[in-house]
């Protein structure tokens, strides 16, 4: 059974209201308890013999959308912290950055256009450890668009839950509030090749 994990210390964090952040905490704990739910309904429908059934199929297809919710909140509030830190211009992450998207805040302005594009879902900072590539990457919702056999480095949430309380519509705000909650430390670990 999986576990939620426990984002308390993202509390108090400038530019997140504590009432947001404790509501999409308990969002997360939704999809963690979906996820056990439904890894326990597949189970019975096995043991069963029922794996011909609509009722298995459907909850197979709805798995990964439940577990990549989980997942891609894990990853998002891991790489967040109260007060943010500096990703370090001599990190191999910074050079790899500054390889695939010219100086650094050319990478920087390119994720924010991502995050700020129109729709709900996720821009992920992937790495492609085969072509040793960074891709800056929208997901849409939770299941589609994510890059087989690369690595999520920095993940932020865009749906609305993540920001609209604090925020309302103003995206470009949160993403900006959110580049200050930054723990680069996480994500340069995320890197090491």
């Amino acid at each position: 059974m999986y576990q939620p994990k426990n984002f308390d210390h993202l509390l108090g964090t400038p530019g997140f209201s504590d009432t947001l952040l404790k509501n999409h905490f308990t969002l997360y704990q939704g999809y963690v308890k979906n996820v056990n739910a439904i890894v326990e309904e597949l189970k019975e429908l096995r043991e069963a013999g029922k794996t011909g059934t609509p009722a298995f199929a459907e909850l197979n297809r709805r798995f990964g959308w439940e577990f990549d919710g989980m997942r891609l909140h894990e990853l998002y509030f891991g790489n967040m912290k109260n007060g943010g830190s500096k990703l370090d211009p001599a990190s191999s992450l910074w050079a790899q950055m500054d390889k695939d998207f010219g100086p650094k805040p050319a990478w920087m302005d390119n994720f924010k256009a991502v995050g700020a594009m129109r729709g709900i879902g996720w821009a992920i900072l992937y790495y492609d450890p085969e072509a040793d590539k960074l891709f800056n990457v929208w997901v849409n919702e939770h299941d589609m668009g994510h890059l087989a056999g690369c690595k999520p480095l920095l993940v932020l949430d865009i749906f609305e839950h993540a920001y609209t309380l604090d925020y309302g519509i103003k995206k470009a705000d949160y993403i900006e509030a959110f580049f200050e909650a930054i723990d680069w430390g996480v994500v340069e670990k995320r890197f090491k090749r």
